[in-house]
């Protein structure tokens, strides 16, 4: 375990700041150079002066412009700026922009001293090389070269150490005009890179795409995450928790007895959420970028509306820790004057998050941040293992690295927390010295889901109802599950009443409803595009039964009004005896939704107005095909789904209540066709029924709808003889 302890790297270090005042200082001289070139009150005297003004004027443009002087220098003032850009597309540079770069050379050669493996290895080194040198196609073909043996996370992983040196240097040397001011940014250590170094984009004109007031909801862990919750306060117990919670788009908030009995308050927030940006949570991806870039941001707002809901007195003395992205956002809150107006807050602890450039309001408030050298995301504010400003004297910094180097493992903050733990005593002994005052019993514990902007009141009242957590396979899954955004489709059939019967042999549920003489059975398809869950696909094979032996429903003929019930009143419904999702997550929690044994497939679901494809399996193992045209329909309202299931002994009871227009099309083209090779459960099931090529009796569909979904519940004890 190392940090930036090497002499040799120190003095490199040294000899690179003082490049960075010469640069600075021959980019002053070239800005007053240039200023009395054009100034108006010299050129209106050269006509009546010449033999002092020409002279003079020659003198100052061979400084602006000669190889010899301050090189192509131009800078400051309308006509000097488009001559420096001209310049810098023709590959014209100045004296500060070469001595800027020696600087970067410098931190890189300081870096290779602690990390000889970046000179070691000759792949990396090409690339260095090649990019310190301006020789732009040959760094490219070495950073192709690179990914095309290592892969781009572990290509990233190495360059880490030198990321940004490498990043400001190509945006020094290129021919790119609209990267200059982000790289002397990032070389001279005034702030945090306002465009990207490679391509000169704004990053406010990405992050500006991050909108929202921020939002807040309370919400409860499930009960094996409330009992991984540290009992105590300490650094380690605190980033236990963000563990704990993970990047499910959670925080939370805790109130710990210090030793001297105040009771004083902490605030966990985990780092990006996993997947593609979402529209609800600040805490995706480019949640992540505006926390860093930004010193304000939705994900720092929720954070301020959880700390308003939990109810804190004004004053109140309160921590902030956060990894990652919920790093950069704690910061955030921390430099929010209003905020801190309103409560103490005495500590600020960044784990593994870009927050170079963030200052607290309250200059009381107790800063640390802990980095490693090969995590690539605290170097996204341009400030890496090879800077050489002391940036924060009063803050707490450790910068270090260790034997793991593969990114995206050592930013994660099981970890940091490892290191933290075994490799880092000293660092982990300070920081819990200064977290004295919360080294005490937990007292209260509230976790909170985070939102970009306060819920849609679209959603209002119908998916505004209580929820609760259960286990998923990446945390926590609230349920009932709220599809905010989903289509459907639903087609009935009507087969053998022997085959039927078969299915529903010891089910408890009855015997098939009839039509007309043959058993009605539904294929129900579904895109839940919008949920608490994530989006999702399913498909369901079922046969419509009266509900379970022993009431009233029990003769079919009873049941058709019921059909018609909403799913709080209602009976009858679908026996599964087959169901397919297309993703882990819905595969993990479906045995508690609808029950049985669902299969996690690849699934395609479009639905028109006018025609509808569903199709289950792969290119290589095709299962079903459900396509064609729907035909006339009349308007009606989305009706609820009522399905059994048969489980541990029991019968279970599922429903989705569902809320939107839809069509009845009561003389659907549609056909099912199923793949005569396919050894799927669903496909066996499907053949058994004799659906293979038949067409739907009437088909419902909705394009757009709302739903809830909720746990299944045992109803009755499964009858053999039924």
């Amino acid at each position: 375990m190392s940090g930036k302890g090497d002499p040799a790297a120190g003095a490199l270090r040294a000899a690179a700041r003082e490049l960075v005042d010469v640069a600075v200082t021959v980019q002053e001289a070239a800005a007053h150079a240039t200023a009395a070139l054009t100034d108006g009150a010299l050129l209106r005297a050269l006509p009546r002066t010449p033999a002092a003004g020409h002279p003079a004027y020659r003198a100052l443009l061979r400084a602006t412009t000669n190889d010899q002087g301050l090189g192509y220098a131009f800078t400051g003032g309308r006509l000097a700026t488009v001559a420096a850009k001209a310049g810098a597309v023709a590959g014209a540079e100045s004296l500060a922009v070469r001595v800027l770069a020696t600087s970067l050379r410098l931190r890189i050669a300081a870096v290779a001293v602690d990390h000889p493996e970046l000179a070691d290895d000759r792949m990396l080194a090409r690339l260095i090389d090649a990019a310190a040198a301006d020789r732009d196609l040959e760094a490219v073909r070495a950073l192709r070269a690179l990914l095309k043996d290592r892969g781009a996370v572990h290509a990233l992983s190495q360059l880490a150490p030198v990321f940004g040196e490498v990043l400001a240097l190509r945006a020094l040397l290129d021919e790119n005009p609209l990267n200059d001011a982000a790289a002397w940014l990032i070389a001279t250590g005034k702030g945090y890179a306002t465009a990207d170094p490679l391509t000169g984009l704004s990053n406010r004109a990405v992050a500006v795409l991050d909108t929202g007031e921020g939002a807040a909801r309370r919400t409860e862990l499930t009960g094996a995450e409330a009992a991984r919750l540290s009992r105590r306060g300490s650094l380690l117990g605190f980033l236990r928790n963000i563990s704990t919670v993970g990047t499910t788009g959670r925080i939370l908030i805790q109130s710990v007895e210090g030793p001297d009995g105040v009771v004083r308050h902490v605030l966990q927030a985990p780092g990006m959420r996993a997947g593609r940006p979402s529209s609800d949570s600040p805490q995706d991806l480019l949640g992540a970028f505006s926390s860093a870039v930004l010193d304000s941001s939705p994900f720092s707002r929720a954070l301020a509306r959880a700390v308003a809901d939990y109810g804190l007195p004004d004053g109140a003395e309160l921590a902030l820790v956060g990894h990652s992205a919920g790093g950069a956002a704690i910061m955030n809150l921390a430099q929010d004057a209003e905020f801190c107006a309103r409560y103490t807050v005495t500590h600020a602890i960044a784990i593994g998050s870009p927050v170079d450039f963030k200052r607290p309001a309250d200059p009381r408030t107790f800063v640390a941040s802990v980095t490693n050298q090969h995590d690539i995301i605290p170097t996204l504010d341009g400030q890496g293992a090879g800077g050489c400003f002391d940036l924060h004297p009063d803050w707490y910094v450790v910068d270090y690295f260790d034997a793991t180097h593969l990114f995206p493992l050592c930013h994660s903050v099981e970890h940091y927390l490892a290191n933290l733990t075994d490799d880092l005593p000293d660092a982990r002994a300070h920081l819990d010295q200064r977290l004295t005052p919360f080294a005490g019993p937990v007292v209260r514990s509230q976790a909170y889901q985070l939102f970009d902007r306060v819920p849609d009141l679209s959603d209002f009242p119908f998916l505004t109802v209580p929820t609760y957590s259960v286990d998923g396979p990446a945390g926590a899954v609230e349920l009932p599950i709220r599809c905010r955004d989903g289509s459907a489709l639903t087609a009935y059939f009507t087969v053998d009443p022997a085959a039927a019967g078969r299915l529903l042999e010891g089910t408890g549920t009855g015997s098939a409803l009839r039509v007309g003489g043959r058993a009605l059975v539904a294929v129900h398809a579904a895109w839940n595009r919008r949920t608490s869950a994530g989006g999702y696909r399913e498909l369901h094979l079922g046969v419509v039964v009266p509900g379970p032996v022993g009431g009233r429903l029990r003769r079919s003929i009873l049941a058709w009004p019921d059909l018609l019930r909403g799913a709080g009143r209602r009976r009858s419904g679908n026996h599964l005896v087959g169901s397919v999702v297309d993703t882990a997550a819905a595969l993990a929690v479906a045995p508690r939704l609808w029950g049985g044994e669902p299969h996690q497939t690849p699934l395609e679901f479009r639905l028109t107005r006018r025609c509808a494809r569903v199709t289950v399996g792969s290119p290589g193992d095709h299962v079903l095909t459900l396509r064609g045209r729907l035909g006339p329909w009349l308007p009606v309202p989305d009706r609820d789904l009522v399905g059994y299931a048969g489980g541990a002994g029991a019968t279970l009871r599922s429903s989705v209540r569902t809320r939107g227009p839809a069509r009845l099309h009561p003389m659907p083209l549609l056909r099912l066709t199923v793949d005569p090779e396919s050894a799927h459960p669903l496909a066996d099931r499907l053949r058994e029924l004799g659906l293979d090529g038949a067409r739907p009796l009437l088909c419902l569909a909705s394009t757009r709808r709302q739903a809830l979904r909720d746990a299944a519940v045992p109803v009755a004890a499964r009858c053999p003889e039924a």
